[in-house]
């Protein structure tokens, strides 16, 4: 539900007239207008009813989206749902996905999620400067998107998530100038992924399950995004050293099912917000760095599907607001009497299929004798104890620095 009271805030934010927000049947509608006027809800199921009287000034705009949506319903091929069977006529307020707003009024938004459409998305789009929100969630476009839509210059979110697009990340992402919200998950997109993407100012960035390779931008930490996700992609190499160092306001970053190799970053640590961090799936060796003990509020840690070692460190184990710690299928070979707790304490934690004599469902031994990655040589901070989480950025800065080539 997080995401629809957003959309509810960003519609809220960008009609400037009267506006109740409204909940129900699953989603969050918003009528617009006076009492007594046309509704709009974000699902698809028309804007506007009444059209523009011919003095209004808007009668340009309607009639310029009136011809681009045109233009668009000529691209899509199949409609199984019919929705496009009420894209006739000049009054777009009144096609289902399509909504309005006042003063004007105008096109703010675009919600065709679960249409079930086929076809491709047409430059003409571009032309709808006042849109908010194009929501185009499972559906069956193909291709790319158009790069005319840089001059999308009012769009906050932008969703494609779950069709058929393909080729390199869409560089045009970067150059729509007010986009919060970036949503390209379960699409077939390949390539490295651009490093400008990360110094762009979106709060939500999701590039999960697509097919998209190389090492991760260096830049990845300096995202102001609360969430990030690239899980399921073919990313290989290192989280890069100066991970956190930025002090991102990152909440959740889930890196799973991809190549990563390397260690884990110690400035894990300065993510005080973070709250889910999933590394899960991937070839990550060496030990855990204690500075996962600042991460103050951390609910779900998953480092399952690795190949750490060492020993589960005691003050990783005593974070209260600890959720779910699941460090199975690594090499562990020993946990402090703290770890030892939350099997006792918190139903979410397992710790099988590693190297820990005396517990159950563990490695066969012979696995045990040759630890991966007994080479590696991770960046560490001075063994301060206690370890002092105020201080991580200063001591980190300077070995981040000391150590760059």
């Amino acid at each position: 539900m997080g995401m629809f009271w957003l959309l509810a805030f960003i519609l809220w934010q960008i009609i400037p007239t009267q506006a109740a927000i409204t909940v129900g049947g699953g989603g969050v509608g918003i009528n617009i207008g006076n009492a007594g006027g046309g509704g709009a809800g974000v699902w698809i199921g028309g804007g506007i009813n009444n059209g523009p009287t011919p003095s209004s000034p808007s009668v340009s705009k309607l009639t310029t989206a009136y011809t681009a949506l045109q233009a668009w319903k000529s691209a899509i091929t199949d409609d199984p749902l019919g929705i496009l069977k009420t894209w006739v006529g000049s009054d777009v307020c009144s096609y289902k996905g399509v909504f309005c707003a006042r003063p004007g009024p105008f096109v703010a938004g675009i919600d065709l999620n679960h249409a079930n459409l086929q076809g491709i998305l047409v430059k003409e789009l571009s032309v709808l400067t006042d849109i908010s929100i194009l929501h185009l969630n499972s559906n069956r476009f193909s291709g790319t998107v158009p790069d005319t839509f840089k001059d999308l210059s009012s769009l906050l979110e932008l969703d494609i998530s779950n069709n058929r697009f393909s080729g390199p990340s869409p560089a045009v992402t970067l150059y729509i100038p007010n986009l919060v919200y970036l949503d390209l998950r379960f699409n077939s997109f390949s390539g490295p992924v651009p490093e400008d993407l990360f110094n762009k100012r979106l709060d939500a960035i999701f590039l999960n399950n697509n097919q998209f390779e190389g090492e991760l931008p260096q830049n990845l930490g300096n995202s102001p995004a609360s969430v990030i996700n690239l899980a399921n992609n073919r990313f290989s190499g290192n989280i890069p050293a100066r991970f956190g160092i930025a002090s991102s306001k990152l909440k959740e970053i889930l890196l799973l099912n991809n190549q990563l190799t390397g260690c884990i970053p110690q400035g894990i640590g300065l993510f005080s917000e973070m709250q889910v961090f999933d590394v899960s799936h991937n070839s990550l060796m060496g030990h855990l760095p204690d500075t996962v003990s600042c991460l103050s509020d951390i609910e779900v840690l998953n480092l399952a599907h690795n190949k750490l070692s060492g020993v589960l460190p005691d003050l990783v184990c005593s974070v209260g607001s600890l959720m779910n710690l699941s460090v199975a299928y690594n090499f562990f070979s020993g946990f402090s009497q703290e770890c030892s707790k939350l099997s006792f304490r918190k139903g979410g934690f397992d710790f099988s299929l590693n190297c820990l004599p005396g517990r159950d469902m563990q490695r066969p031994q012979p696995e045990c004798l040759v630890i991966p990655g007994g080479g590696l040589s991770c960046l560490r901070i001075p063994s301060a104890q206690p370890l002092a989480c105020g201080a991580l950025l200063g001591n980190l800065e300077v070995n981040v620095t000391s150590t760059s080539p």
